[in-house]
This record gives structure tokens, sequence and C-alpha cells, in this order.
């Protein structure tokens, strides 16, 4: 089984894993848009975090990672408690550079969880993520990481480089 990454799963996968390898997801961006209250804000000052919006001619770059069979109900178990916050199991099919595609779980929290927080100015997300804390760190040291992954990869987001420049 493959697990995809779009956002903290990029650089603090927390599970274990026997391959990890660069992926796309077609048709779908990576957005601010979900509430955080367990782990980079709190209920009275939610953090944002990213989740997947369907976009057409979309392409959202992330990691894939192979899940060892016998290691798959453990690994779904700790992610369903990580992503608790309102993401959803999805079954999606990725692009990898040098094979097909294959399938793989990802975690999308919609506009029907109640965490969801949806589209805002950047501004207004920016000035949240500069200001938001919670159990796992500073919403700013999110965005940065997140950033800095990117960067790595030689991947651009325009959303994730637009709340930077607005740090």
């Amino acid at each position: 089984m493959w697990i995809f990454g779009y956002g903290s799963l990029i650089f603090r996968p927390s599970f274990p894993y026997e391959e990890r390898r660069e992926a796309w997801l077609r048709g779908w961006a990576r957005r601010f848009w979900q509430g955080s209250m367990d782990h980079r804000g709190v209920p009275e000052a939610p953090g944002r975090v990213v989740t997947l919006v369907p976009e057409p001619g979309a392409r959202c770059w992330g990691m894939a990672y192979r899940i060892a069979t016998e290691r798959v109900e453990e690994v779904l178990a700790h992610l369903d408690f990580r992503e608790q916050g309102g993401y959803e199991r999805h079954r999606v099919q990725l692009e990898i550079r040098d094979s097909p595609s294959l399938e793989a779980v990802v975690y999308v929290a919609g506009p029907a969880n109640p965490h969801y927080l949806g589209p805002a100015t950047l501004e207004t997300i920016a000035q949240v993520v500069r200001s938001a804390h919670g159990p796992s760190g500073s919403n700013r040291d999110y965005l940065q990481r997140l950033a800095e992954a990117l960067t790595q990869a030689g991947e651009h987001d325009e959303h994730v480089a637009e709340l930077v420049r607005l740090l």
C-alpha cells in the first residue's frame, strides 16, 4: 500500500515505510484552508494547515510512501489518529517518475468537516499562520518546513510561496 503526503507528511512522516518516491496528484491543489486545533493551533486560536481542494489543471507535488503489508493496519491507525481533525481517507491515482501510475491513500479535509476554514485572502491566512501555535509547534514553522521541502524538490507552489513572502 502507498500513502501520499502533501503537507507535514513530506517533512515528518512519523511512520515506518519501505520506500519513498516523489509523486504528483492531478486535479488537486494544496491550500491552507483547514483549521488545526490539535497540532498547529488550539481550540481558542486554530492554526491553518494544508488540505487538498479540487482544481482543474492543478498538479500537487508530494511524497508517496510504500508501506509493508504487515504494517498497513498499524500505519493507518497511526495516521487516522494523527489526521483526526477533519481528514478522511481517499484513494487516488498518483503520477510518479519513470513508472506507471500507482494507487495511494491520501488524507483530505473537505468542507463538510467541522474544522474546515475554507478560502480566505492570503493576507488573512498569513496573519493566522504568523501567530498560531499548538502542541506540534508554531504554524509558521509548519509553513516554513513545507516551503523548504518544496524548494529542495525543485517544486513551486504559488499558494505556499506567497504565504512565505507575506510572513
